[in-house]
């Protein structure tokens, strides 16, 4: 089957979709508990939001890297995702969507940044297309926090030890994983994301 080579997959409905983090226990218990980021969120530092499940999966390590044990799944209205979205800049330089390096540089004033970097399988092992990560500084990481979280944080450490002991020992978890489906972009934003056409062969 042919799969576009960059894409975004996540869970979503009409009016919301669900991202993932990992923090400490010192942000994330009362970020689950209130619904909103605690004191101890530091909003002056960036912060990277994940729609793709097993890629926060990955980058934690099943929830047990240090500074990572807890893996909160944050709902935020579709319209701010797609704020963040329109107010990004790439990361790095991709010479498939910047003219030259002059013209990224002057892109880096947008308050968002986005990576695609290699989706990843229960054995994290790198797959051939992308799954995108967003990180908000500034104004974006200020209107994520007051007025994107629509629904509230929910704390899915658990779900994420005991799909890890499963994969551990050798079992099938396909069907314990969130459903994450292709999320719709208008063309104009695909352009600016640099989704294109490429595809790839699974």
């Amino acid at each position: 089957m042919d799969r576009p080579f960059r894409e975004i997959r996540g869970v979503f409905d009409a009016d919301t979709i669900t991202l993932y983090q990992a923090y400490s226990p010192q942000i994330a218990v009362p970020a689950a508990a209130s619904g909103r980021f605690p004191g101890a969120f530091k909003r002056e530092r960036m912060t990277w939001i994940k729609p793709s499940f097993l890629w926060m999966m990955y980058r934690s390590g099943w929830a047990s890297k240090p500074g990572q044990e807890h893996v909160l799944a944050v709902r935020i209205s579709r319209s701010g995702f797609e704020w963040a979205l329109r107010h990004s800049a790439f990361a790095h330089f991709d010479s498939a969507v910047h003219q030259d390096h002059a013209q990224w540089k002057t892109s880096l004033a947008a308050p968002v940044r986005i990576q695609w970097d290699p989706e990843r399988d229960t054995a994290f092992r790198p797959l051939p297309f992308r799954s995108l990560q967003v990180g908000l500084s500034g104004e974006a990481v200020n209107r994520y926090c007051d007025e994107w979280i629509v629904v509230g944080i929910d704390d899915v450490t658990g779900l994420a030890h005991e799909i890890g002991r499963e994969v551990a020992a050798g079992r099938h978890v396909l069907d314990r994983l969130p459903v994450e489906k292709p999320y719709p972009i208008p063309p104009d934003l695909r352009e600016l994301l640099g989704m294109g056409t490429g595809v790839v062969t699974l």
